[in-house]
């Protein structure tokens, strides 16, 4: 396979696809709820699992989304297509850390939870090609743990409603380089 061959494997996802925009999109209506969540007055612990609760929505929603997008999940004859479901359930790996917060220090579980989410992103940069994964990853990341250092404990609603707003700044991005590209290789799409 030639470095065109792979270029044009990654281009096809990515306008397919469209660069994932179903699942940010769902991910920042999560966060949002989450912000909802940890406005609330009940424990860190019992927002935390809820917290875990409310993530389980995240492939429903993402689906939905795809119905609106119109975005393809599976491109047959993509052998990068699987890549994608991987890189998604490589975050899964992290959860025993998750569960490690959740016991010995919930109030910073929404924290952990957001770094974990941005710094799963940063693969999707190469898999896409799409540099604003990268820069996301990074920002989410690190802007999580500056949040959570200075963050009162009932101030960490404010945490997934940053995540959320960075998240919706995603889409638009990752949606109109799509759109770019679908252009530039004249592809049609149905929107």
């Amino acid at each position: 396979m030639t470095n065109s061959d792979l270029q044009a494997l990654k281009d096809e996802l990515s306008i397919k696809c469209k660069n994932g925009v179903d699942f940010i999109s769902a991910a920042t209506i999560i966060w949002l709820l989450i912000g909802g969540i940890w406005s609330l007055s009940y424990t860190s612990y019992d927002k935390s699992v809820l917290t875990f609760i409310i993530g389980g929505l995240l492939l429903p929603v993402a689906l939905g989304f795809s119905k609106i997008y119109k975005t393809q999940w599976k491109i047959p004859n993509n052998p990068l297509s699987p890549l994608g479901l991987w890189l998604n359930f490589a975050q899964l790996f992290y959860f025993p850390f998750l569960v490690f917060i959740l016991i010995k220090s919930p109030e910073y579980f929404v924290m952990t939870y957001a770094i974990i989410t941005g710094a799963h992103f940063f693969p999707y940069a190469w898999f896409y090609d799409e540099i604003a994964y990268a820069i996301t990853a990074g920002i989410i990341a690190i802007g999580s743990l500056v949040l959570g250092l200075f963050l009162e404990p009932s101030q960490m609603y404010l945490l997934p409603l940053i995540m959320s707003l960075a998240l919706g700044l995603l889409v638009t991005i990752l949606y109109a380089s799509a759109q770019r590209k679908s252009k530039a290789r004249g592809v049609i799409q149905e929107d």
